[in-house]
């Protein structure tokens, strides 16, 4: 049989049976990547490819690339002078463009997919690193610009990946552990979110009813797509509080990103504002993946993060929202790893694989992700009996 490979500019133009194929993941279906792309951060270029078994599609992968320009994305936060050197020194080598199977925005496997009973996985994965080639070469002979790293994206450890260890080899890639998804597995008896309550130890009970009376006269709701419209500036005013704050980004999101995704995912994606005497002072926004809630970007006023609990109360919200709508599991993603834990969620340790075009850097990139991906020093909660 002949096997093939097509690569793809835009979401319109994917071929037919793509949506059938990835049916289990709306990270992968056409309506999202079309929200993607017309908001995608400005740093992000798209490719998608279709891997054919004479006219049959068995295989897709998402690839993005990326423009990397790390001194940007370090926080200003205190550091040491030898720590500011060494940013600086791993900046200068990272520089540039790098491509990434699967997608940057979230976290989570969502690049790729093949048909196991039309195509092994090692043929699958051959093709996908030759598209990965051949987009290295259009990238240089209509921009001139170089790829400096490739990287597969986010996979948990009894991902059936892990077993092309010798093809990864071949290639030169490398497997790195990086920061866990926090995941929480919703128990059939929670049919409320009382059920829930009751399931806490004492001390968390607590510290729910706290939050709750914290929360004192603010109130949540969910925004229409023209609230969302309405509201787009305020929503991303809040949201750059939060991405500001943190010490390493590797994008931004650009203003239209939630309007975009309402346009095309419509009840997939929700918003919900927390309103102090009618101002928007907060928000969180939820992606509904087939059983799977997926939590996505937020913002909150600074001010009030504190003082009323926002972001406790915000993933108290997410937790009935999922018992409300019987999802099997809330995805929490990483970040703020001890308080998801603190409301039940676990860590689910994840890896990717990377190289470096640079033989030498490549050597020494394990060390050089370490600061990329800086591992954080927290305490698992147990909330529960």
């Amino acid at each position: 049989m002949n096997k093939i490979f097509h690569i793809y500019n835009s979401a319109n133009n994917l071929p037919k049976g793509w949506n059938a194929l990835v049916k289990h993941d709306l990270f992968l279906q056409v309506d999202y990547l079309k929200a993607l792309e017309k908001a995608s951060p400005d740093n992000i270029q798209l490719f998608y490819v279709g891997v054919f078994k004479d006219d049959l599609l068995v295989g897709i992968a998402i690839i993005q690339r990326v423009q990397l320009y790390l001194k940007d994305m370090f926080r200003k936060t205190q550091a040491s002078l030898l720590r500011k050197f060494f940013k600086d020194t791993v900046s200068k080598i990272l520089k540039g463009n790098i491509l990434v199977v699967g997608n940057l925005t979230h976290t989570g496997q969502h690049g790729v997919y093949f048909d196991k009973e039309n195509i092994s996985q090692t043929i699958y994965l051959e093709c996908i690193f030759n598209a990965l080639e051949d987009i290295k070469k259009e990238i240089k002979e209509k921009q001139n610009k170089r790829i400096r790293a490739i990287m597969f994206k986010d996979y948990f450890f009894d991902d059936g990946i892990h077993s092309e260890a010798a093809f990864f080899s071949s290639h030169k890639l490398y497997r790195v552990t990086v920061q866990p998804n926090m995941i929480m597995k919703m128990q059939p008896e929670w049919q409320v979110i009382d059920d829930y309550i009751a399931c806490m130890n004492k001390k968390y009970r607590t510290r729910y009813r706290r939050a709750k009376k914290k929360l004192s006269i603010i109130k949540c709701q969910e925004l229409d797509i023209e609230a969302i419209k309405n509201n787009e500036n305020k929503l991303y005013n809040l949201y750059l509080n939060v991405s500001n704050n943190a010490k390493f980004n590797t994008f931004l999101l650009p203003e239209n990103h939630f309007y975009s995704l309402k346009f095309y995912l419509k009840d997939n994606f929700r918003v919900f504002g927390y309103y102090l005497n009618n101002k928007l002072i907060g928000f969180f926004t939820l992606i509904l993946n087939n059983k799977n809630l997926e939590t996505y970007f937020l913002g909150y006023d600074v001010e009030h993060q504190y003082s009323n609990q926002l972001y406790l109360n915000m993933l108290y919200e997410m937790v009935k929202y999922g018992i409300d709508n019987r999802f099997s599991s809330i995805v929490y993603a990483r970040t703020a790893m001890e308080i998801k834990s603190s409301v039940g969620a676990k860590p689910e340790a994840m890896a990717i694989y990377m190289k470096h075009t640079n033989r030498f850097i490549n050597g020494i990139l394990r060390e050089v992700f370490g600061l990329m991906n800086p591992k954080q020093d927290w305490e698992e909660r147990h909330p529960f009996k």
